[in-house]
């Protein structure tokens, strides 16, 4: 079903309309906060699942994203006929698709629900971007893709065709699925390849969310590969908006774009950071590495920098003090 909207679009001819899927996500409340910012009409589209509490969503609707106003279609994108009335309701330009299953381990338990959000979503949103004819895709990959490597930092022209967890295999196949349509029907795709998010608003089931709740309950963290070599290029969520509103008005027929940060942070400095923030010390599981993971995500971020004059900005210790604060007062911490 689609939920009532906030109200109708009154779109002059030189303002365009972008469609954001998963608006009401972590990358995408984020991303329509930038959009408004910069006098972009958006519609949203959510299907406000269970993947975690749906509580978090609404609240960055009404909380995060109350002072905006913009048509919110509650949907799911695995419903092609619901998706089209979107696009037959709506004048749209362009599409920032950043609708996903995520996450690496839940996708080792339940893969199917990952390829059929992850892969037959994109579909109908490539589809819908033919039939309609968008001026361009810009969609969210994953680093995920590289899978495990010795060679860094990553780079798009890397081999990626042994993904390790069935998230990333969906990603790359959504990269693929972009590909062919950008190359049959010449239509204008950026796929991005984030590195690690975080910040405030993020999701739960994230490392260092979680990380966060077990150490505020006094409940033991688990720290695999013993803490040892575990690196993450720690990407904040304002430069990862930042990246994606710099792909806008290019024409690039297709193009994958690295947005990461460029500086790998040791696991168990990120820990020790955020217990400083939070005031209190982590009881530790150590364990060995885990199926599915890798040793370390590093963005090569030269073609980002390059095409899209692209520079993130935020250091770990900055984004972190901004996450804590934020989630110290969402949780009512004192």
């Amino acid at each position: 079903m689609i939920s009532s909207v906030k109200h109708k679009l009154n779109t002059p001819d030189n303002m365009q309309t972008i469609l954001v899927t998963g608006g009401a996500g972590f990358i995408g409340s984020h991303t329509i906060r930038d959009l408004i910012k910069q006098n972009y009409n958006v519609i949203c589209v959510d299907d406000f699942n269970d993947y975690y509490q749906p509580k978090l969503k609404k609240d960055r609707i009404k909380i995060f994203l109350g002072t905006h106003e913009f048509p919110l279609y509650k949907i799911d994108i695995t419903n092609y006929e619901d998706l089209k009335r979107v696009f037959l309701e709506n004048k749209i330009d362009k599409i920032i698709h950043l609708a996903a299953r995520a996450g690496v381990r839940s996708s080792m338990k339940n893969p199917f629900i990952y390829q059929q959000v992850n892969i037959l979503g994109t579909l109908n949103l490539l589809e819908l971007a033919r039939e309609f004819e968008i001026n361009q895709f810009i969609f969210a990959s994953s680093s995920s893709v590289y899978g495990n490597r010795d060679k860094v930092p990553f780079h798009e022209d890397d081999f990626v065709d042994k993904p390790i967890s069935p998230y990333a295999a969906t990603k790359k196949a959504g990269e693929l699925l972009a590909h062919s349509y950008s190359h049959n029907y010449k239509l204008p795709v950026i796929g991005l390849r984030f590195f690690t998010v975080y910040g405030p608003w993020g999701r739960p089931d994230m490392f260092y969310y979680t990380l966060a709740n077990k150490v505020m309950k006094n409940e033991p963290i688990d720290v695999y590969n013993y803490g040892k070599g575990l690196k993450r290029d720690f990407t904040y969520i304002d430069d990862i908006t930042k990246g994606i509103l710099a792909t806008l008005d290019h024409d690039e027929l297709y193009e994958i774009v690295n947005i990461g940060n460029n500086k790998p942070v040791e696991l168990m400095k990120f820990i020790n950071l955020l217990e400083e923030y939070l005031g209190r010390e982590a009881k530790k599981n150590m364990l060995p590495m885990q199926p599915g993971d890798v040793m370390i995500t590093y963005a090569n971020i030269d073609k980002a920098k390059e095409k899209f004059n692209y520079q993130p900005t935020t250091t770990i210790e900055t984004g972190l003090k901004r996450f804590v604060d934020w989630y110290k007062n969402y949780h009512e911490i004192v």
